[in-house]
């Protein structure tokens, strides 16, 4: 909610969060509890950024609860992140279960 800001004729001016619906609609003093009228004590404030900044903070957003999945990106048949049936060549699966990985990184041990 935006803040807006009131004067009290015997307190003086004060500041108050409300709705846009109530903004133009007096406000009761906190002090007092009179009704004070609307005032325009400081200049109201208008963000504005050039297109590359705001497409940015577009994206960190967009990207904090929606993040891309790998399914609409479209990484190709054969990704190892994205397909499901086929296991790579670098993994041997053993009868019992259990993988190990006799190509890549020997000296790595494996969970």
């Amino acid at each position: 909610m935006p803040f807006y800001d009131y004067n009290c004729d015997a307190c003086g001016p004060f500041t108050s969060v409300r709705t846009m619906e109530k903004s133009a609609e007096p406000c009761s003093c906190p002090d007092c509890g009179r009704d004070a009228p609307r005032a325009f004590l400081t200049m109201p404030f208008v963000a504005g950024m050039d297109s590359a900044r705001r497409n940015a903070f577009a994206t960190n957003e967009r990207a904090a609860n929606d993040p891309k999945r790998s399914s609409l990106t479209g990484h190709g048949a054969g990704c190892s992140c994205c397909s499901s049936g086929k296991q790579s060549r670098k993994t041997l699966t053993r009868p019992d279960g259990s993988k190990s990985f006799p190509t890549a990184r020997p000296w790595q041990i494996s969970h």
